[in-house]
């Protein structure tokens, strides 16, 4: 059996042909420690939506879904690679909120290209259904701390 040494970092470039402001992209962003509410309250969710209006204006973000848990967050965005690497652009919009509003976040974060429509669907569900799984609510609609695209100035 052949042994494979695992990787030590997972690099965020896409390849050159992919137009990351048409492709969907599926982020997970977690805070630390787990399991403690940094996230979903009026005060953050106002200013994580500032950020992202930020962001968008600026055309560097393409959120299509973007919701918070106490602890994470989940997205499904697409964005400009000429303008800012991914990397680049998530640990800006965690500085910026581990600056003005304390929030601590684990290193790195969790990407992945959806690369058909039905990955998009399957994520676009587990997205709007982590609030009812963790009990939070009784259904997706009831969770005050989402956004869809539509949702952005």
């Amino acid at each position: 059996m052949p042994h494979f040494t695992p990787r030590k970092y997972l690099f965020h470039t896409p390849p050159d042909w992919i137009d990351t402001t048409k492709a969907h992209y599926f982020i997970t962003i977690c805070c630390q420690p787990r399991y403690k509410n940094q996230l979903a309250n009026p005060e953050i969710a106002s200013a994580i939506y500032d950020g992202l209006n930020f962001r968008i204006k600026r055309s560097l973000l393409y959120p299509y879904l973007f919701l918070l848990m106490p602890d994470h967050l989940h997205a499904i965005i697409g964005y400009n690679a000429k303008l800012e690497p991914l990397d680049k652009l998530i640990a800006s919009f965690k500085q910026r909120l581990a600056q003005q509003h304390g929030i601590k976040w684990q290193k790195g974060f969790f990407d992945h290209r959806l690369r058909n429509d039905d990955s998009y669907e399957e994520k676009t569900h587990y997205i709007l259904q982590n609030p009812v799984r963790a009990e939070l609510c009784e259904t997706a609609e009831e969770w005050p701390y989402k956004w869809f695209a539509n949702d952005f100035r």
